[in-house]
């Protein structure tokens, strides 16, 4: 990831979609955004609380909303970021003329979006996700692991529940439990080091 200083250094080192950015920029900045570079890409703040970020993907330019699925959507135009993303939605963009009709929809959107960042509008509880039958039956035979994967955090119980439920047989996900034992057990997540 390239440490740009500003949104035009990142600019000046763009290959994919230029001319997309430009065109999105001043209706950002006319939002009373403030530009920076988060995680080597634009992002747009109110505040200190990041509202939407631009993400170069190579067949499309998206802009990201942090909390999209709080945004009413009557243009459609919102896609969510993956299946297993709960807050993010994006808009894509592949040329100028799509970035110069939605405008409006963009600048509308963008409000809203500040309006829920300014009064700290909390993202709605995740549908609930049943863990792995196997996970529930491992968790039931061992306290120690039990304990263990409570204390986690939400986020890496969910992490280790989908790396298991992933996979399509019962041997598998057995095999994948047996794995990440001793990194539950030393409180670790999925990716921890």
């Amino acid at each position: 990831m390239n440490d740009y200083t500003d949104v035009d250094a990142y600019l000046a080192d763009s290959e994919q979609w230029p001319d997309e950015i430009t065109a999105i920029r001043p209706i950002l900045l006319s939002c009373g955004l403030t530009e920076t570079i988060k995680w080597g890409k634009p992002c747009y703040c109110v505040d200190d609380d990041n509202v939407v970020l631009l993400q170069e993907f190579s067949d499309h330019l998206a802009l990201m909303f942090f909390q999209g699925v709080l945004l009413d959507d009557p243009a459609q135009v919102l896609h969510a970021q993956g299946p297993n993303t709960h807050g993010p939605k994006r808009m894509k963009f592949t040329t100028v003329d799509d970035v110069e009709s939605l405008a409006q929809v963009i600048t509308t959107y963008v409000d809203e979006a500040i309006r829920h960042a300014q009064a700290g509008t909390q993202l709605p509880p995740r549908p609930d996700e049943a863990l792995a039958i196997e996970l529930q039956e491992r968790l039931a035979d061992d306290d120690a692991l039990a304990e263990a994967f409570n204390e986690l955090t939400p986020g890496r119980q969910r992490e280790y529940n989908l790396h298991i439920s992933d996979a399509k047989q019962s041997d598998t996900r057995h095999r994948r439990i047996d794995k990440v034992v001793p990194r539950i057990l030393e409180g670790k997540g999925l990716r921890d080091r």
